[in-house]
């Protein structure tokens, strides 16, 4: 059963945005091919069996109750209080903070951690840093979402690139509504994105951890009020 579930997930169908690099690739392969023995054949083969497997994206469970979801497949590169990006305008608090890196080896299908609204999109030029150290996050280029819940709480999600990563793709837009585990984007490449969780509501999960996007429960919803046992250390009442 194991065995069947992991040929599901490599063999998963790729994401629109990687289409024009299958077919590029595939295009290759085929003129390489007519080419006897050229090694254009062999780099276009590897070059499509490399894009399908990066830009697969596997259907995701996602659990029926209330918490905040993954948003991205990866490792948990840190955990801690830190303000979100200015430019979401959701005030200078500092708040939890989950950062998710992710290899060229991870899913890089962006999912919306809760259900809500996009109240704020913010794209900002930047760096292109190694997305596991924590200042990339302040200097990388980023695509900032906020996300009010029903509940009037608001969450930010970080896009950010990284070394490699140079396209950041964000397929929603100021008003549309997410559902838990939606998908709404995706970066190329190897990547890093950022949650910042409603003020006074605590992460569950440690440094190190490996995040499934859409499934992995980051944190359990909590009320709009900030208890002080749930705040960030460094935070005042």
């Amino acid at each position: 059963m194991a065995l069947i579930e992991s040929l599901r997930m490599v063999l998963a169908p790729p994401h629109p945005a990687g289409r024009p690099f299958i077919i590029g690739g595939a295009a290759v392969a085929v003129v390489g091919g007519l080419l006897l023995g050229s090694w254009l054949f062999w780099l276009g083969v590897a070059f499509t069996l490399f894009c399908l497997y990066f830009f697969r994206d596997p259907e995701r469970v996602t659990p029926n109750r209330s918490v905040f979801v993954a948003p991205a497949d990866g490792r948990v590169v840190s955990v801690g209080p830190a303000v979100p990006p200015a430019e979401l305008g959701l005030g200078a608090a500092p708040r939890w903070r989950v950062a998710i890196f992710l290899s060229v080896l991870d899913v890089h299908v962006n999912r919306s951690p809760v259900d809500g609204v996009v109240t704020r999109i913010a794209y900002r030029h930047g760096k292109f840093l190694n997305a596991s150290v924590d200042k990339a996050s302040d200097d990388n280029e980023r695509n900032a979402l906020a996300i009010r819940l029903p509940s009037g709480q608001e969450i930010a999600v970080v896009q950010i690139a990284g070394l490699i990563a140079r396209r950041i793709l964000c397929n929603v837009r100021e008003g549309d509504e997410l559902r838990a585990g939606e998908r709404f984007g995706i970066i190329r490449f190897g990547s890093r994105t950022d949650l910042y969780l409603p003020e006074g509501v605590k992460p569950v999960v440690s440094e190190g951890q490996l995040m499934i996007g859409g499934e992995t429960v980051i944190a359990e919803l909590a009320p709009a009020s900030t208890p002080a046992a749930a705040m960030a250390p460094g935070m005042v009442p």
